[in-house]
């Protein structure tokens, strides 16, 4: 192991010349807006265009994964964000909401080779949920980052 070089790929945040889309859930709208717009300032402060900031809206947490896929398919996104917010209820469909939203949005970056941030907030209530918004702004910063190293990693193997 002596002989062996370790190469680190600094934090890349500049969003210049990425395509970013964002796929934003409706139900909880009133934090899911706040959310959105955390995201999308944080995109522009990373430099991203704003004509290169796609967003769109799907009813609920259930329907991000599809949309997201659908983006992902067209290939003419360098990453994808997906927001919204899940409270626990009385139920266990909070349970089934949560997991199947997780994974299918994890789906959709191992299948197409995409980044995807996960932004969907999962609490037990509204204050929680507050106490999170920040999320939006996170998930533009991990978007940005595994942008950029997805195309450095592309940019090695030519």
């Amino acid at each position: 192991m002596q002989d062996a070089q370790v190469r680190t790929l600094p934090e890349q945040l500049d969003g210049h010349d990425l395509r970013i889309a964002v796929v934003q859930a409706r139900f909880n709208v009133h934090l899911t807006d706040r959310l959105a717009q955390s995201c999308l300032e944080e995109l522009q402060r990373l430099g991203v265009a704003e004509d290169d900031i796609v967003l769109h809206s799907v009813p609920g947490a259930l329907e991000l994964p599809v949309a997201l896929q659908a983006l992902a398919v067209g290939g003419e996104f360098d990453a994808l964000i997906a927001l919204g917010c899940v409270i626990r209820g009385d139920t266990y469909h909070f349970e089934v909401v949560c997991n199947t939203s997780a994974a299918g949005i994890a789906q959709v970056a191992l299948d197409h080779g995409v980044p995807v941030a996960n932004g969907v907030l999962t609490v037990e209530d509204e204050d929680q949920a507050i106490e999170r918004l920040d999320k939006g702004a996170e998930c533009a910063r991990v978007a940005v980052e595994m942008a950029n190293l997805l195309i450095d990693l592309s940019d090695d193997d030519e």
